[in-house]
């Protein structure tokens, strides 16, 4: 099914692409990129949108609607996650595989940026009325998916299972095992040890990287976290172990504070019996809205997006923010807190760590050969860090934001290989 369909370039419209197309010609004009090579980023390549007819649990068939947009392909294959989301439009996929180009650019990763999802609530479907909807969804996507075209990997309302059945599905259509379709699966199928806390780790690599460009140090300081889920919680972790004061967490029930710093083992321990962080002894309740304005060192928003607006931007109180969720400041609250030095390093390195080990997942399931996690996380720091001194240095050089200057650094690669390869035809 075209795109057309739904009427000339609608999609194109969404808001999230929208905020990409801005980030990519104000970037890209601050280093003078090619003329022509922004005029080709500001399209994706193909939009697929396929039906997905499902046999349901009552023996009633339902019709969801399934997208997969690939990008851009110029330095790989497209890479990106597959959500399962009531929400979920053809707009919002286009706009998020921009962002996976991006991201997967500044990262110096040789992927393209691909996304894709189904509009569909997970939480109303049983579990094999879930496993038919991924298998028929993975098999309308046919040979458009591949090791070497576009692997996708877990995204909002999908998990390690749904790729498992993405994998045996592309691989009983070509008749043998193909682990390297997709990312994220099982250890047990071709997964890779280090995936499940790699974004939370990637989040406090960062933060040290930070600290020590600015001549201090991650112990002692004071941190504060928004979000106690898989990335939050192993961000405070790992802070935690590095000697870190994490004061504040918070989840979807609010948050908790203490000034002489949580204890996250224990505090992990009471989430596990109790289903929530509330109620956590010798802390204090605090609103989310409360924590994003603490006076701490650091701040670690890794829950929703646009939860630093206009409207709340003046009474940010912390020096460094390091996003681990996507999106969680707005782009004129960024600009905002620049100007009052606060250093921001934005989502497209800070929670670049999830992609970072589903590269090395796909790498090792095309060598047959797999790493330790001592060896994972050696190599995941690498690539961080250089992504994050690139960015750094741009940003000292041309006087800006750190976003602009990541997302100036992804245009640019994408710039030389795209002239480098040139356009087909002539």
């Amino acid at each position: 099914m075209s795109a057309d369909a739904f009427g000339p370039d609608y999609h194109l419209q969404h808001p999230l692409f929208k905020n990409a197309l801005q980030l990519i010609e104000e970037s890209g004009s601050l280093v003078n990129v090619d003329k022509n090579v922004l005029e080709r980023l500001k399209r994706p390549k193909r939009c697929l949108v396929v039906s997905v007819p499902v046999r349901m649990d009552d023996y009633s068939v339902k019709v969801f609607t399934g997208y997969r947009v690939q990008y851009n392909s110029t330095l790989g294959p497209y890479k990106g996650g597959v959500r399962y989301h009531q929400d979920v439009s053809l707009g919002e996929v286009v706009g998020l595989s921009a962002l996976m180009m991006l991201k997967n650019s500044v990262l110096g990763l040789p992927y393209g940026g691909g996304k894709g999802g189904i509009t569909v609530d997970p939480t109303k479907l049983s579990r094999t009325e879930k496993q038919n909807m991924t298998r028929r969804y993975t098999s309308e996507l046919g040979t458009s998916i591949g090791p070497q075209i576009d692997i996708p990997a877990p995204d909002v309302g999908t998990d390690a299972q749904t790729m498992a059945w993405m994998m045996d599905t592309y691989s009983q259509e070509r008749g043998y095992t193909c682990p390297g379709v997709v990312t994220g699966k099982p250890i047990e199928i071709g997964g890779t040890v280090g995936r499940t806390g790699a974004t939370g780790l990637g989040v406090v690599y960062i933060a040290e990287r930070t600290y020590q460009r600015l001549g201090k140090t991650m112990t002692g300081s004071t941190i504060a976290i928004q979000g106690f889920g898989n990335v939050g919680a192993h961000a405070a972790q790992y802070a935690y172990e590095r000697g870190a004061k994490i004061v504040a967490v918070s989840d979807v029930t609010g948050g908790i504070f203490n000034g002489d710093g949580l204890h996250i083992p224990q505090l992990q321990q009471w989430l596990k019996d109790h289903k929530t962080i509330a109620g956590f002894p010798n802390s204090q309740k605090i609103t989310n809205e409360e924590l994003l304005l603490l006076s701490v060192d650091s701040l670690f928003p890794c829950a929703l997006d646009g939860v630093i607006n206009e409207k709340n931007v003046d009474q940010v109180k912390a020096k460094i923010i390091i996003e681990g969720a996507n999106g969680p400041l707005t782009n004129e609250a960024s600009q905002v807190l620049h100007k009052k030095g606060v250093v921001i390093v934005p989502d497209v390195i800070a929670n670049g760590g999830g992609v970072v080990v589903s590269y090395f997942e796909w790498v090792q399931d095309i060598m047959s050969y797999f790493w330790d996690e001592e060896e994972i996380n050696k190599r995941l720091s690498s690539i961080l860090y250089k992504a994050f001194d690139t960015s750094f240095a741009l940003a000292k050089e041309k006087n800006v934001d750190m976003r602009k200057a990541a997302i100036a650094c992804a245009v640019q690669r994408l710039e030389k290989a795209m002239l480098l390869r040139g356009l087909y035809p002539r």
